[in-house]
Order: structure tokens, then sequence, then C-alpha cells
């Protein structure tokens, strides 16, 4: 009696039916990204004793464990939060060495002196949530970028762009290294102009 055959497997068949799962499993998961807060660091350097600071040019922003916002110890809605740090960075209080004649603020002498003195302090509970504390530092950013924008296009209007986008095009890997070197200056003068400090540092030993 001769012996059955084994069968044949399809092996090309099987092969498919695994490319097709994998490009289902490709097309169908989702990939969590994690979100938060685009911050280039500081280089390091040598700790020296930190600066005297005058207590008007400190801006005082802080979050409580209730996710309440208090600016300058007064409670204070977050779409509001923009707005005052505007004022306080723009203020241009300063006279004679320190005098802003770029800054279009109320030169209030209670505020601060200059955008190079003026120092943002952000204070948070441990309780307070990540999305309270993200919120507040979007609206100090966006502050800052209100008035750099503001400068970009009054000294430079012949670019067609605001400093926000300038700074996107410059970033942008797929600007030309041509046009990279000639924001790049642009976008130096317009960041000494209102540099952006945001400290998360105790300065009540600096203050005078």
């Amino acid at each position: 009696m001769a012996k059955r055959s084994a069968p044949e497997v399809n092996a090309g068949s099987m092969a498919d039916i695994a490319f097709l799962l994998l490009i289902f499993f490709l097309v169908t998961t989702t990939i969590e990204t994690d979100s938060g807060l685009n911050r280039k660091l500081p280089p390091m350097e040598d700790q020296v004793d930190p600066p005297i600071i005058r207590e008007k040019n400190i801006f005082t922003v802080v979050v409580n464990k209730n996710d309440q916002l208090l600016v300058e110890e007064e409670l204070t809605d977050i779409q509001d939060l923009r707005s005052l740090a505007v004022a306080f960075l723009d203020n241009g209080g300063g006279v004679g060495e320190e005098a802003c004649d770029y800054c279009q603020g109320e030169r209030d002498e209670a505020s601060s002196d200059n955008p190079d003195k003026a120092i943002i302090s952000l204070k948070n509970n441990r309780e307070t949530s990540y999305k309270v504390y993200i919120a507040m530092q979007n609206e100090l950013v966006a502050a800052y970028n209100e008035l750099r924008n503001r400068e970009f296009l009054r000294l430079y209007p012949n670019v067609g762009l605001n400093f926000v986008d300038a700074q996107k095009k410059y970033d942008d890997p797929r600007t030309s290294a041509d046009a990279a070197e000639e924001l790049k200056p642009k976008l130096d003068v317009v960041k000494q102009m209102y540099p952006q400090k945001l400290s998360e540092a105790d300065v009540s030993q600096t203050i005078i």
C-alpha cells in the first residue's frame, strides 16, 4: 500500500496574511505623545552671587493647590494674565540709563524699569494641576511673543513676517543657509529687546 503524502502548506498565503496584519496594526495603532514645554536651558556657569533686584521689577505669579491664579497677590483669571504680563514687561518706568525708548507702556515708576530688568517669578503648589501650569506658561510666553512680534514688524517690515513666524522659518531645516543667516541677527536683536526671563527660583533673598 502506497504511503499518503503529507499535505503541503502554502507559505506564500501565510506571508501575505502576516503582511496584511502588520499593515492593519500600523494603521490602527495610536501612539501616545508626551506633552510638555519647549525650553532651552541656559549653559552651565560658575556659581556667582545673585544680583540685587528691585521689587518693582518682579512680577509674581502664583498658582495655589486649588488651581487659582494670583498675580501680584490678587486673584486673577487666566485669560487676563497675558495682558497683565505685557503691561509689566512694556512699562518702561526707568529713567536715565535704565530708560526704555521703545517701550509703549504706562511708564509707571512703581512698575518695571525696562524689559531687561523685568523678571516674571513663577510659583506653584505641589497639588497644582499640570493643565493649569501649562496654561499659565503658555500665556506668559505669548506675552513675550506679542511684544517681540510688534518690534520685529516695526524694525523689519520688509521681511514680511512677525517674530514668531520668522523664528519658525529660521528653525525649519528646509530654510536655506543664506535665508537663515539673514534672519538670525534680526531675531537676536528683538530677543535682546525683550529677553524672556521666567524664573521659578526663589528671588525673595535678592529683593530690595
